[in-house]
């Protein structure tokens, strides 16, 4: 009967391994995703660091100019000092916002990878269930295939012998006929 059966049986092998390799991609997937979101976050720090880096080159060019202009133009100390504070009051208020910006995205980042997280937790633990039962429900077909098989082999089985009867039958009455008509 495996004549019929290994087919069948080979065929439905491949079909499971096809599902799990799908659900094999589809977690690969989520933690892919999972993955970029944590670089995502981490790369926040470096990312606060060097802006902040740059406001505060941007403040050190600037000062280094009114240094400059202090020191080339007679008179200009009171005015340059004027400036300088606005600048440095702008400066901190930029650094201060930056800081806060920073915190304020990261908390959030946070909190959002940690939502992500969860959701897909629970999307990979329904994934989960539905391809175990497809996979039960896969298997039961299997064994209903077999069975359906293995069923029309004995079929052909009997109807092979039953063409066999016949055809001994027949032989049977050719030579009597034969032998009739001989006497």
């Amino acid at each position: 009967m495996t004549e019929y059966t290994t087919p069948i049986t080979t065929t439905f092998e491949m079909q499971r391994q096809a599902i799990k390799q799908g659900q094999q991609a589809v977690q690969q997937g989520v933690e892919f995703q999972q993955t970029v979101g944590e670089a995502f976050a981490d790369s926040l720090d470096s990312q606060e660091s060097a802006q902040r880096r740059t406001v505060e080159l941007t403040r050190s060019a600037f000062e280094g100019y009114l240094d400059t202009v202090e020191s080339t133009v007679p008179g200009a100390a009171g005015s340059v000092q004027e400036i300088r504070d606005a600048a440095d009051e702008q400066f901190e208020f930029v650094l201060d916002n930056h800081a806060e910006l920073f915190a304020n995205l990261e908390e959030e980042t946070r909190e959002g990878l940690d939502a992500y997280d969860e959701l897909t937790a629970d999307y990979l633990d329904a994934v989960d269930e539905q391809i175990e039962m497809v996979l039960e429900a896969h298997e039961d077909l299997e064994g209903q295939s077999i069975e359906a098989a293995e069923q029309v082999e004995d079929q052909l089985e009997q109807m092979q012998e039953q063409v066999e009867q016949v055809s001994e039958q027949v032989q049977e009455v050719q030579e009597q006929a034969q032998e009739s008509l001989e006497a």
